[in-house]
């Protein structure tokens, strides 16, 4: 049977209704060869990039490079950098001496798990898409064979026709976040081990939640430019959605921040290491002493006089490879009202600087008294 063809969002919501009413979970009766080597391919193909954080970070910005008009390709590798900077902070100067390692372990945990449930669900989509686009004829029936949620089958479709390159992203943007929600967030274990613990408070408290997009904003080789935003409420699913969107229109709202991000992006290979956008804070080798007090070295977000630079491990030397059991299935799509973020007003002015600067300065703060009070109590 012909799939029907969606032409305007007005059939996407049809559609959808539809598919709600009918429930169905059966897969195509009948493959080809060809669509079973396919398959196989897409799933090596994505194993293969899903290993850590800096081969998914990489992979999306080279599928951004082929298909400028997946947006959302850009917007996770941009988000994916931000990932690999927390988990490296974990073992960076600062974190080390704030976390016990007991914590430590369990935060890059979420952090790499929900990295990895993430690609293994949007990438295969992608290279179903790839695979559409060089066959010069839709692939989407092969969706299901990698558990994406019927509500990104019937995007693509209408994709396809349409090219609207917007409601494909925020659309991503809702099917990543809803997909996470009973897999990651909602997870008993990581509510015991992080969602719910004082560190994870402390977390939103010192304000360690800021996404950045570093850019470059002129032709000179001057100091790289920060846009971004800070996170808020990261176990609501809705802020989650309409934090994305801000995102998106961060990055794709702004001419200037679009080309700069990715004049950047294609300068600085990401390593994990903050020292990708701002070296003259940051150092992948470790320059302090071990066990010497710390001092508060930043200033505005720059180094006081005679101050070292803050240590900031590459991804490899800060966290082994991770094995993964395999992705609980089950679709998450049960209301087609969520199609009502889409059109829904978002607003960001992207002025990061200031938030973050006070965020360094407050953790270097939080570091010192920290160790103020151990000395106390070894008196």
């Amino acid at each position: 049977m012909m799939p029907f063809l969606l032409d305007s969002f007005s059939d996407v919501k049809k559609e959808l209704k539809n598919k709600l009413k009918k429930k169905s979970s059966g897969l195509p009766p009948c493959l080809s060869e060809n669509d079973k080597q396919c398959i196989h391919h897409i799933r090596e193909q994505t194993k293969q990039l899903n290993q850590n954080n800096v081969t998914r970070t990489q992979a999306y910005f080279q599928f951004y490079l082929q298909h400028p008009e997946i947006h959302w390709a850009l917007l996770g590798h941009m988000v994916s950098r931000n990932v690999g900077w927390n988990m490296t902070d974990l073992k960076g100067e600062l974190l080390t001496k704030l976390l016990p390692e007991r914590d430590q372990k369990a935060f890059f945990s979420f952090l790499e798990h929900g990295s990895w449930l993430i690609f293994q669900d949007v990438f295969p989509q992608f290279l179903v898409y790839d695979l559409s686009v060089r066959s010069n004829q839709e692939m989407f029936h092969l969706l299901p064979f990698f558990h994406t949620s019927t509500f990104m089958e019937t995007i693509w479709r209408y994709f396809w026709h349409s090219g609207d390159c917007y409601t494909l992203a925020i659309a991503t943007v809702i099917n990543e976040q809803s997909y996470l929600e009973k897999r990651l967030v909602q997870n008993n274990h990581f509510k015991k081990t992080v969602t719910g613990t004082v560190s994870f408070k402390m977390h939103d408290f010192l304000r360690l939640n800021n996404i950045l997009f570093p850019y470059c904003a002129g032709e000179k080789e001057e100091k790289t430019s920060l846009a971004g935003a800070t996170s808020r409420y990261f176990t609501s699913l809705h802020e989650r959605i309409l934090f994305g969107k801000k995102l998106y229109s961060l990055l794709f709202g702004r001419e200037n921040i679009l080309a700069g991000v990715l004049k950047w992006a294609h300068d600085h290979p990401h390593t994990g290491s903050r020292k990708d956008y701002w070296p003259d804070l940051y150092n992948d080798v470790n320059e302090s002493f071990p066990r010497s007090l710390y001092k508060r070295r930043v200033k505005n977000c720059m180094l006081r006089k005679g101050a070292l630079r803050l240590y900031s491990p590459p991804l490899k030397y800060a966290w082994p490879n991770t094995p993964h059991e395999e992705a609980e299935s089950g679709d998450w799509f049960e209301d087609w009202h969520v199609l009502d973020y889409i059109h829904e007003e978002v607003s960001l002015n992207g002025e990061i600087l200031p938030n973050y600067c006070k965020t360094i300065e407050t953790i270097e703060l939080a570091v010192m008294a920290k160790e103020a009070l151990l000395l106390r109590e070894e008196e």
